[in-house]
């Protein structure tokens, strides 16, 4: 087992550290790749609720000696830490101390789930410090002076109630020299005591408790969504054990094992059909919105529902092995590296709360001496100021909105592996896109046929399929399946003296009578290719279709058109790629002929054939050269080189297939090209969004900080606007989750 999938805390290693004492840059640090000897280990922090946490225990953590890495995950509550130590109890032993209870996430150990939402306790503690709070403000109104003991009960019980966990986060802050909320709020309150405004201390910790819940049950409904796709498999699978069907825990369940799922069940584990047919619905998977007809050899994936149908199927993968699970773990994996906005918010905020600090220190102390007036009139200023420095809104904003992003792209059928791709794709100009298998069906069928003699041309076509019949050829094979599409019930004929004519088709004997399939070349060296025939296979030829000829040796019989199908949402596809400006360009190994058939029945202006993988590559330069930002679409391993050179690379039809799932930047788990584009106007969704909300939260903190400075903002005010900030960029962002579901209302 390779060493950074090791994560229990008591494993001991020797060697050298891998890492110095001196700590890099955060944001540097995620992007460098881990040393070989590195170790990894997870915990579950169940009081990291929001950024102000994890840049607490990064303060913490990242100086520390032998800590490589930390890759956070807040709406999990996970953190993994990339070490060198030979324990981590030290790292245990921080975690501890800051107060963030760590739970270590062990190898094979199911995750308990935390509970979610406000305890009792909680509620109850709430309601009783807003009603003290309430008193206090109501009786200082109605008897005059804030100092009164009844004023002062009421105060006490207020902070008491709902503001002990902000005090001893504050502490907790002060301790580990972080200016966070916590803290601010604290000094705030504290502040507010000092100079006898006990009924704003009182007002600020409960506004602030209230914000800080109303902030933590809207996070919640973010991971309830991501959880959401990783429970749509049932807990329990339906297994044959010798004669009988058991119903077993779908964890249990072993590649090899043979499940039964009946109409209205949801598929436990990907498998393979063995026998019966169903029509599933795979929408969780892969956003398909029609049922998809299944029967032996296709494959089953976790998750998806059988509307109509009973099968019996193979299990190929175990539970945390399957396409569902890889769905969730690559949007869980994605939260750990920071978008282009977040990193932008997180440096900014970096100076942005120290020097808003100075500056209301600034005129705590210069205000009384440069302008004059009471002190306690200045520090009541500076402690608005406080509370306004505080850029909880501001860097909450983004990972609320790129993970709602992300999320909404799964249930829609599209994997995105980050941020930094889902930001990237409002920059696209041009698509390139392969042919075969993307805008086409990727498998040749028969599709036209004509008599050229009194023969009818359903004995004709028997007589074809029953030599190829005998052939591995793919147009062979799909002149085969176009027979038993239309004659599923009639056996084909026997083949005496059958022979392989290379490079030109097949040859052999019916009923006496010698026949030959094959292709232009073998008509011509048959000498039976009249003017008529040559003049329609021309036509047909250059239609990019395959011609096969059913012939004797005095002359033809029928002609059979065999062609690689465009997907019915091709056209759709490239009509609203141009729609948001970005041009489709078309890149196949197949010949030109093919390709710009292809290409002109789908509008596409720049098509080009017989490019090998290098070609492609190159291809994707010179693209990026003309029009700057470029996205790839193909099948994820062959078309690798131009996947990798293009700004983001597409996998088609990624389900169930861990390469694809692994290799690209953006998997489109079905075969419908039109999510490229759906893809495009989600990133430009989700970059909208990210504007309104950093000008949402500088915006409030500059109207706040004006009020502040001309004496019009109080303490409770300033915790409003901040905390009602925060609010409201959640809720902005959390819009993201529903965005397909609009665009197809």
């Amino acid at each position: 087992m390779n060493k950074l999938d090791k994560q229990n805390s008591h494993h001991s290693h020797s060697g050298e550290c891998c890492s110095s004492s001196a700590t890099v840059n955060s944001a540097v640090a995620a992007s460098l790749p881990l040393p070989e000897d590195a170790n990894r280990v997870r915990f579950r922090i169940e009081n990291m609720d929001c950024p102000t946490e994890e840049h607490l225990i990064r303060n913490k953590l990242e100086p520390m000696p032998g800590i490589v890495r930390l890759d956070f995950n807040l709406l999990n509550r996970e953190l993994t830490v990339y070490h060198c130590l030979d324990d981590t109890r030290p790292i245990i032993s921080a975690l501890t101390k800051l107060d963030m209870a760590p739970r270590l996430l062990e190898v094979g150990v199911p995750q308990s789930e935390a509970s979610s939402g406000l305890s009792v306790t909680k509620k109850w503690l709430l309601v009783t410090s807003g009603i003290a709070a309430a008193g206090a403000e109501i009786t200082a109104w109605t008897t005059g002076p804030e100092t009164s003991w009844p004023v002062l009960v009421l105060a006490i019980v207020s902070i008491l109630s709902a503001g002990l966990p902000t005090l001893k986060k504050g502490w907790i802050a002060l301790r580990n020299m972080t200016l966070n909320i916590y803290f601010l709020m604290s000094l705030a309150a504290i502040g507010a005591i000092v100079i006898g405004k006990w009924t704003e201390a009182a007002m600020v910790i409960f506004l602030f408790a209230i914000a800080e819940a109303i902030e933590a049950l809207s996070l919640e409904r973010v991971r309830n969504a991501i959880k959401s796709l990783a429970a749509l498999a049932p807990e329990f699978a339906e297994v044959k054990v010798d004669n009988d069907w058991l119903e077993q825990p779908a964890a249990e369940v072993k590649i090899g094992s043979r499940i039964r799922i009946r109409t209205g069940s949801r598929v436990p584990l990907d498998a393979r059909v063995e026998s019966g047919r169903a029509a599933l619905d795979q929408a969780p998977i892969t956003g398909e919105s029609l049922p998809v007809d299944k029967q032996a050899g296709d494959t089953l994936y976790a998750g998806s529902i059988v509307a109509d149908g009973v099968v019996e199927a193979t299990v190929t993968t175990v539970a945390g092995d399957s396409t569902l699970a890889r769905i969730a773990s690559a949007i869980q994996n994605a939260q750990t590296h920071r978008a282009p906005t977040q990193r932008f918010v997180d440096q900014f905020a970096h100076y942005y709360t120290p020097a808003v600090v100075a500056f209301a220190i600034a005129v705590a102390v210069l205000g009384p001496v440069l302008i004059g007036g009471a002190w306690s009139y200045w520090l009541y200023k500076a402690l608005v100021m406080l509370v306004i420095a505080c850029p909880c809104a501001l860097v909450v904003s983004t990972p609320v909105t790129v993970v709602s992003g992300l999320t909404a792209a799964a249930r829609h059928g599209i994997l995105i592996k980050g941020g930094t791709y889902l930001e990237g794709g409002r920059l696209l100009k041009a698509v390139a896109l392969d042919k075969t298998g993307t805008l086409t069906n990727g498998k040749l069928v028969l599709t036209d046929a004509a008599a050229f003699s009194d023969m009818p041309i359903v004995r004709a076509l028997l007589i074809a399929a029953s030599l190829d019949d005998h052939s591995t050829h793919p147009v062979a094979k799909a002149l085969v399946a176009g027979w038993r599409e239309q004659q599923p019930n009639v056996r084909l004929l026997p083949v005496e003296n059958f022979g392989v004519l290379n490079g030109h088709g097949v040859k052999g004997t019916i009923d006496g009578q010698p026949w030959h399939v094959g292709n232009h070349h073998l008509v011509e060296e048959l000498g039976i290719c009249s003017p008529d025939l040559e003049e329609k296979l021309a036509v047909l030829e250059n239609t990019g279709k395959t011609v096969v000829i059913l012939c004797t040796d005095s002359g033809p019989a029928a002609v059979f058109v065999v062609a690689d199908t465009i997907r019915p949402e091709s056209l759709e596809a490239m009509a609203m790629l141009r729609a948001l400006h970005v041009e489709p360009v078309m890149l196949t190994g197949d010949n030109l002929a093919n390709a710009r058939a292809v290409a002109d029945h789908l509008g596409i202006q720049d098509a080009r054939g017989n490019m090998m993988p290098e070609s492609k590559q190159a291809a994707i330069a010179e693209l990026k050269d003309r029009y700057g930002a470029i996205g790839m679409v193909g099948d994820g391993i062959n078309d690798a080189p131009a996947l990798a050179r293009a700004d983001i690379g597409f996998a088609m039809g990624a389900a169930g297939t861990a390469t694809a799932l692994e290799t690209a930047d953006v998997a489109i788990m079905d075969d419908d090209p039109r999510k490229i584009a759906g893809f495009i106007g989600l990133s430009r969704r989700c970059a909208s969004i990210l504007k309104q909300n950093i000008c949402l939260a500088l915006g409030i903190k500059v109207v706040f900080f004006s009020l502040a400075l001309g004496g019009y903002a109080t303490l409770w005010m300033a915790v409003f606007a901040d905390m009602g900030g925060s609010l409201l960029v959640v809720f902005n962002g959390l819009r993201l989750l529903g965005y397909f579901s609009k665009k197809t209302r």
